[in-house]
């Protein structure tokens, strides 16, 4: 799935703001839920999209927060997407796992974190 990316950059490769989701982005995190689910190991029992943001690179880095145990006090887990060009092809692949994560805890890359 190729999803047109609309959101407004504060700079140039930077992050977009934190968004809810919308049925486009919320496909693709459903699409590569088997992938997250394999890399953490396990099957979690909810799957439930939060929040996202976004970064256009040389194709499009999407950072999700996705619910997976409302009873654990809300434990999350992150998952960063990348999305190539389509000249590229336009594939999805799982490029970082953060877990487990509080559905308090801010959307943040790993490499961005202090």
């Amino acid at each position: 799935m190729l999803l047109k990316h609309t959101a407004v950059m504060s700079n140039c490769g930077g992050w977009s703001h934190i968004e809810l989701f919308d049925p486009e982005v919320k496909k693709i995190c459903f699409e590569l839920r088997p992938e997250i689910e394999k890399t953490v190991g396990t099957d979690f029992k909810i799957f439930i999209p939060v929040v996202w943001s976004s970064q256009v690179v040389a194709g499009t880095n999407y950072m999700f927060k996705v619910l997976v145990d409302a009873d654990r006090d809300g434990e999350c887990v992150h998952a960063m997407i990348f999305q190539a060009l389509p000249c590229d092809g336009g594939g999805l692949s799982v490029t970082e796992i953060q877990y487990p994560k509080s559905v308090d805890d801010p959307l943040t890359p790993v490499h961005l974190q202090k």
